[in-house]
This record gives C-alpha cells, structure tokens and sequence, in this order.
C-alpha cells in the first residue's frame, strides 16, 4: 500500500474536503483526487461518499482510518529513532490545554523545555475548547474531565483548587460581602454558561444562581482580567492569582478542587520527542503541586 496515498486518505478524513486537504499537504486539487481512486482502486472499497458540502467516512473508510494511524504513528516513531543526531529531540509538539492553565501557568513554563532542546518546536494551543488526538488536533492534551472511552493513555497531571476573588480596589469601594447571600449585591464576574465544554466548570453555577448584576466572559484569562480590573467578584484559579495583582481572596470557606488530565496515544510512547514534552509536564506539575493546591 502507497503510504503517500495514505496520507492523502488521512488528510481528507481530518480535514473533510478534498481541496481542504490538498491545501494541508500542499498540493493541487486533481493530484489529491488521483491519488484516492489509486486508494480505492488498489482496495476494491469506496473510502468516502463524496458530496459537494464535504466527504464523510463510509464503513470501510472508518476501518482503514484505524489501521492507517496506527501506521502512521509507527512512521513517525521510526523516522524518530532514525534521526542523524541520535541525542538530539527535535520536531514539533502541538499541546492543547484549557485556556487558563495554557496562559497562566504553560506559556512560561515551556519555555525551559525549549532551552533544553533546541531542535524542539513546542506549539501552545491554549483555548477553551475539547482536543481531538484522533484527528491530531493536538500530540498531549490537557483536560478537566477523565476520558471513559477511547484509546488513550490517560494520566492525572494535578489536582488545582479555585476560589472567590475581588481587587482590593473593588472591596474599598462596594465593600467586603460577609457571607455568600451577601454576594447578591455585587457584580459577578462568570463564565458564559450555554459555552462551558467540560462538567468540570460546574463551579460558575454559584454566581449564575445568586441574584444580582453579571459580566460574563467566555474565557478564564478574561474572567481573570475583568476581577483585576475591578470589574466585580469571581471564582479564578489559585495558581493563577500573584500577590503583584491587587487581589484579595474573599469567603475562603467557598473553594473547588478540580484536576487535571494529561492525554496522549498509546502509539506516541515510540515518539521521543512526545514523550520528551510528556515527561517534563509530569515533572512541572509534580514540583508545583503547592501552587496548585495552596491551601492543601
């Protein structure tokens, strides 16, 4: 089987249209036709049912996907250990993250890995969104809620705590709320509740229900931000908040504890330089487990 054929059948699978994936790989339109039907013919199955909105997977297109990333990621494995300079991890390693975590803690952090090794592309991919590894999306994703299914080597990164927060500047001027009902007469700073895409943020349910003025804002870095600003009262995560900021933790018996999980393919163990950016991660959020856990 032509693996370059393959990797068109993969593009197209990923990106759902032919001149979408042509575009990926870098070629024309008539190149990526030609190089299904060789697929298909060389098979004796129809791959996609090709329509003039996109193509989707028939049955026996869903099969070969399967086989054809194993392929894939063993390719990969083996062009890593046939580098020239066998000491040397280098490629690149796209890590998608919440992005709170991704902002306020990964973006300073990686930094080192990439002093480390400076053949070592590490791309941030920071959004409040869910990660397809499937569709290679992402080589690691971090997410708040533990997969049940699938076939992903999952491990538990840290537990984080989260917890109501003001500026100083905002207290002295609307007051200090004494007790949650009291929150009632502040503005609160959330999330946009019809966008959260994890059950894990669960916790924004505290101030959509307590009567009162909102902002909301779909993102933790801009939840972040407006409370700074003075904005009003928000829950924001604890590893995320500096003395330098002008923030005050109010009504400490309110806090959440939350974790988060670190996901890669079984097949990624052969790739160094994955398993390179993997390792690391683990080591960060072991040795910063109290800046996650402040109160733990």
């Amino acid at each position: 089987m032509d693996w370059d054929h393959l990797r068109v059948f993969l593009a197209i699978s990923r990106e759902g249209q032919l001149l979408a994936a042509a575009r990926k790989l870098g070629l024309n339109h008539a190149t990526v036709s030609r190089r299904l039907d060789a697929l298909e013919d060389s098979l004796g199955a129809q791959l996609f049912v090709r329509r003039p909105a996109g193509s989707t997977l028939t049955a026996a297109g869903e099969r070969l996907m399967e086989v054809a990333e194993r392929l894939e990621t063993e390719v990969l494995g083996i062009s890593e250990e046939l580098r020239a300079v066998a000491a040397e991890v280098s490629g690149a390693v796209r890590i998608g993250a919440p992005d709170g975590l991704g902002n306020c803690f990964l973006a300073e952090e990686l930094g080192a890995l990439v002093a480390m090794h400076p053949g070592l592309v590490v791309e941030l991919v920071a959004l409040p969104r869910i990660f397809s590894l499937s569709r290679r999306e992402a080589d690691l994703a971090i997410v708040l809620d533990q997969p049940t299914d699938g076939r992903l080597v999952v491990s538990r990164l840290a537990d984080y705590s989260l917890s109501l927060y003001a500026a100083r500047a905002y207290l002295e001027r609307e007051g200090t709320p004494r007790n949650a009902e009291a929150l009632a007469s502040h503005v609160l700073v959330t999330g946009v509740e019809d966008m959260a895409y994890s059950s894990a943020l669960d916790y924004a349910a505290l101030l959509e229900k307590t009567p009162g003025r909102k902002f909301r804002c779909a993102s933790v870095v801009g939840q972040l931000e407006a409370v700074k600003a003075g904005t009003g009262i928000g829950i924001l995560h604890d590893f995320a908040v500096r003395k330098d900021m002008g923030l005050v933790r109010i009504l400490p018996k309110i806090s959440y504890r939350r974790s988060y999980y670190l996901l890669s393919h079984p097949e990624a163990a052969a790739v160094r330089r994955i398993v390179t950016c993997r390792d690391f991660l683990a080591r960060r959020f072991r040795e910063e487990r109290r800046r996650f856990l402040p109160g733990g």
